[in-house]
C-alpha cells in the first residue's frame, strides 16, 4: 500500500512543475466557526488545481516505449489539464476523452496546454470507457485519474506541504471524487503524526463513499448529479477505497446548496474564486458536519479554481437565495393605471431593490381582467424576505415564491 516515503520520493519528482500553494489563515472563517482556520490554497496551484502533482509524478515515471506511444486519460476537467500540461512539460503526446457536457473553459484549457481532447460519454465513467478504448487501439499509457499509486503520491504532496507549513494542524479536511487526493494527503499527514484527524467530503449528488465504508465495499451510483463537477463520479478506485478505509477518520457529506453558500461566501469575504470541488471542504467545516473543538486547528483544502462563468452565475445566485440575499417571486395585480405602481411602493417601503420586472397581461392563469407580476429582488437576508412576503400579503397581494 502507498507509502509516506513514495510521497517523499513524489515530491522531488513534481518540484520544477508543481508550485507550493500558500496555506492561510482565516480571519473571517475562524470567526464564523470558532475554530482555528487555515485555508490550503490549492487553486492557486498551475492548471488551478491540484491535479498536476499526480500527472507530474506518473509521468516521470514512464519508460521510454511508454514516453514514444503516448498517453490518454479521461477526465471531468481539472486532470484532464495537469496531465496536458505535465505531458507537454515531458515532450509527451497526451489524448485526453473529456465528457460531452466538461465546462467549456476546461476544455479550452486543456487545449492550450497541448492535450488533444476528445469529447465523449455524458460522465466521467462513460469517458473513460472512451479512454480504455483508445489505450488498446493506439497503445498508449493510461494515466488514471486517481486509482493509482503513483498519481495519488503526487497529490500526497499536498499533505506534505499543509504538515511543514502548520506543524500543529489537528484536522484536514478533504474533498473525495474518485480519491486519490485523500488517499494522497491522508497517507503523508498519517506518516508523518497519526494524531492528525483527516476528514473527507462528498457531494450529496455523487456520494458513494459513506454507504460503501458502511458496507465494507464500494458502491457504485447509477448517476452523480452535482454543480461540484470535479467530484462527480459514481464510485472512488479499488486502490483509493481501501486507503480510506484505513487512514480517512471520517467521511461527511454536503450539498449543493450547502456548496454554493460556501463557494460564494469565500467569494465575497475572502475574494477567493474557487469551483465547487474547491468548496465542499469549507462547506463542511461551516455547515458542522463533524464535530470539532472551539480553537481546534482546521485545514480545508481549496482543492481548485477551474469554474466555467456560466456555472459561476448559476451558483452565485443559488448562493444568494440561500442567504436571503435574492428573491424571485410571482403575483397577480388588478390590471388598472397604478396597480403597478402601488405595488412598487410596497416593495420600495421595504427597501427592497428589484433587478427586473415581468408584467404579463397574457396569462392564462389568471382572470382576464388581472395581469401576472413576476419580479426579481435584492434583500439582505432571511428576515428580510419573510418582511417583504409578509407586507405584499397584507396588501392583499397572493404572492407564489419561484426560487
Amino acid at each position: 500500500m502507498l507509502s509516506v516515503d513514495d510521497v517523499l520520493a513524489a515530491r522531488d519528482r513534481v518540484a520544477e512543475t508543481a508550485r507550493h500553494t500558500p496555506l492561510d489563515y482565516s480571519h473571517t472563517f475562524s470567526s464564523m466557526t470558532g475554530a482555528d482556520v487555515h485555508l490550503k490554497l490549492e487553486l492557486f496551484q498551475r492548471t488551478g488545481a491540484f491535479k498536476i502533482r499526480g500527472a507530474t509524478n506518473r509521468i516521470a515515471t514512464l519508460s521510454e516505449a511508454e514516453r514514444a506511444a503516448g498517453v490518454v486519460t479521461a477526465s471531468a476537467g481539472n486532470h484532464a489539464q495537469g496531465v496536458a500540461l505535465a505531458a507537454t512539460r515531458a515532450g509527451v503526446d497526451s489524448k485526453i476523452v473529456m465528457p460531452e457536457h466538461a465546462p467549456i473553459s476546461k476544455v479550452k484549457a486543456t487545449r492550450n496546454y497541448g492535450g488533444e481532447v476528445v469529447l465523449a460519454g455524458q460522465d466521467y465513467d462513460e469517458a473513460a470507457e472512451r479512454a480504455h478504448e483508445i489505450e488498446r487501439e493506439e497503445d498508449r499509457t493510461y494515466i488514471h485519474a486517481f486509482d493509482d499509486e503513483t498519481v495519488m503520491a503526487g497529490q500526497g504532496t499536498v499533505g506534505l506541504e499543509i504538515y511543514e507549513d502548520l506543524p500543529g494542524v489537528e484536522t484536514v479536511v478533504v474533498p473525495i471524487g474518485g480519491g486519490g487526493l485523500i488517499s494522497g494527503i491522508a497517507t503523508a499527514l498519517k506518516g508523518k503524526d497519526p494524531e492528525i484527524r483527516v476528514v473527507g467530503v462528498q457531494a450529496e449528488g455523487a456520494a458513494s463513499v459513506p454507504e460503501s465504508l458502511e458496507r465494507g465495499e464500494r458502491v457504485v451510483r447509477d448517476e452523480v448529479r452535482t454543480i461540484a463537477d470535479g467530484i462527480a463520479t459514481r464510485t472512488v478506485g479499488e486502490k483509493t477505497f481501501e486507503i480510506i478505509e484505513e487512514r480517512v477518520d471520517e467521511v461527511v457529506t454536503v450539498d449543493d446548496s450547502e456548496i454554493a453558500v460556501a463557494l460564494t461566501t469565500l467569494l465575497e469575504r475572502s475574494k477567493i474564486m474557487v469551483e465547487g470541488a474547491g468548496a465542499v471542504a469549507l462547506a463542511a467545516v461551516l455547515e458542522e458536519r463533524f464535530d470539532y473543538a472551539e480553537d481546534e486547528t482546521i485545514v480545508p483544502a481549496l482543492c481548485g479554481g477551474n469554474i466555467d462563468l456560466n456555472t459561476l452565475t448559476n451558483v452565485i445566485v443559488r448562493g444568494l437565495v440561500e442567504t436571503g440575499r435574492y428573491i424571485k417571486i410571482r403575483t397577480v395585480l388588478t390590471d388598472h393605471p397604478g396597480a403597478l405602481e402601488h405595488l412598487v411602493s410596497v416593495l420600495s417601503a421595504q427597501e427592497v431593490n428589484i433587478y427586473a420586472i415581468e408584467h404579463d397581461r397574457t396569462s392564462r392563469d389568471v382572470a382576464m381582467d388581472d395581469a401576472e407580476v413576476e419580479l426579481d429582488l435584492e434583500t439582505r437576508g432571511p428576515d428580510h424576505v419573510e418582511a417583504v412576503l409578509a407586507a405584499l400579503r397584507e396588501e392583499g397581494y397572493p404572492v407564489e415564491v419561484l426560487v
